[in-house]
């Protein structure tokens, strides 16, 4: 069950509603589908006073997502249990009528007859990579040739090449700033990730300024009395996952950020905005957002407290430290949901989980804004060709 008490605000906001619409829902785990479910017919049995047997407590729900993309993340988990986790799994898929959108919008944006059949070629590719039919048979991973005008050498720095290429003004920090909308440099590990965005923030010569985390064993777990003695402050400082702010955050005036968590949905700053530091204050810091209806604002940002949710954890601790992460580079995953102009693909090694190179190739609106660069290892220098990983059981319901 969900913590949504029936009488509440929120309980009363649900009651009146008529459509809801869960966006990127193929992502999610079947668990919280089910959670939701179950919440929304105890509202619903509270308020009318009577049991009902309809899902969602008889509300229409709209599930938005693509199942080529990537699916929800089950630590540690098989390929059996990925696809087990996919709401098309779960006991509610039996109650959902799928509708399929059959036009591509980009392509009405097109100026000439010319630019329609090379984007036409281009989402028909990325859509094959998507449905796992290019390769010869997949079935969970197959090596695919890569679009020749799209790869990038491996000759030199792989790490310079990539940079130069998606931001060509890198080594000039004033000429960087005005050409961060709209690009990034994506890889599917968060070492690589940090690799690059270290290397952008020592191209920046202006003074920084490094934030620390107040950490602290959280009051809510039942344990905290004896575990506060025993895991000093120091030892909660080194715990580094992706369910977490850093604890270490170094930032300065025109380092591209995205945000972690949501704060303010009326003046644009959810879970993956991206903003450029104007600012740096003690307590707050000002940012510009660089997309989405607010492009241009100048915003602030304060710090926030986060329980970290890894089960891995045997104690539950508390961190406080500002919701952002330096954005020059992301994980594919962390890109679910972007659109940009200018997408850099930084494969050292190949792709490991399903939907991961869909999703990355997919994040441009053009084939000229797509370069990928593949590091082959000792036993294959291909820099032309790359692993796929799709899980096709995951689309037999569909």
């Amino acid at each position: 069950m969900c913590n949504i008490k029936p009488g509440s605000a929120l309980a009363e906001l649900i009651v009146r509603a008529k459509l809801i619409i869960w966006d990127e829902a193929p992502m999610i785990h079947k668990h919280c589908v089910q959670a939701v479910d179950m919440t929304f017919r105890d509202i619903m049995r509270v308020c009318n006073e009577l049991s009902t047997d309809k899902p969602f407590g008889g509300k229409t729900v709209v599930f938005d997502g693509d199942f080529g993309q990537i699916l929800s993340v089950v630590p540690k988990g098989s390929r059996q249990d990925v696809v087990n986790a996919a709401i098309n799994s779960s006991y509610l898929w039996r109650n959902c009528t799928v509708l399929r959108l059959t036009k591509n919008m980009r392509l009405l944006s097109a100026a000439s007859s010319d630019e329609v059949s090379r984007l036409k070629e281009f989402s028909s590719w990325v859509a094959s990579i998507g449905d796992g039919v290019v390769g010869g048979p997949n079935d969970g991973e197959v090596t695919i040739d890569l679009l020749s005008d799209i790869v990038l050498s491996n000759s030199g720095d792989p790490l310079r090449t990539i940079v130069s290429t998606i931001y060509p003004s890198y080594m000039n920090h004033e000429e960087l700033s005005n050409c961060l909308h709209e690009r990034a440099i994506l890889a599917h590990t968060l070492e690589v990730v940090d690799e690059v965005n270290q290397f952008m923030m020592s191209l920046n010569q202006s003074q920084g300024r490094v934030y620390l985390s107040s950490d602290s064993i959280s009051n809510s777990d039942l344990t905290s009395n004896g575990l506060a003695e025993i895991h000093s402050v120091e030892f909660l400082n080194k715990f580094k996952c992706s369910c977490t702010y850093n604890h270490e955050l170094l930032l300065k005036v025109g380092t591209l950020v995205i945000l972690l968590r949501n704060i303010d949905h009326s003046n644009g700053l959810c879970n993956g905005t991206r903003l450029v530091i104007t600012r740096l204050g003690d307590y707050v810091l000002e940012g510009q957002v660089l997309g989405g209806h607010n492009v241009g604002h100048k915003v602030l940002i304060p710090r926030m407290s986060l329980i970290p949710s890894d089960p891995r954890l045997p104690f539950k601790f508390q961190r406080r430290q500002f919701p952002l992460v330096v954005s020059y580079a992301m994980t594919i995953n962390k890109s679910q949901g972007q659109s940009l102009s200018h997408v850099g693909l930084f494969l050292r090694k190949p792709v490991f989980s399903h939907g991961q190179l869909y999703v990355a190739i997919s994040r441009v609106t053009s084939r000229g804004g797509l370069k990928i660069l593949v590091c082959g290892d000792e036993d294959d220098n291909r820099s032309d060709a790359t692993v796929n990983v799709v899980y096709k059981e995951v689309f037999q319901n569909l």
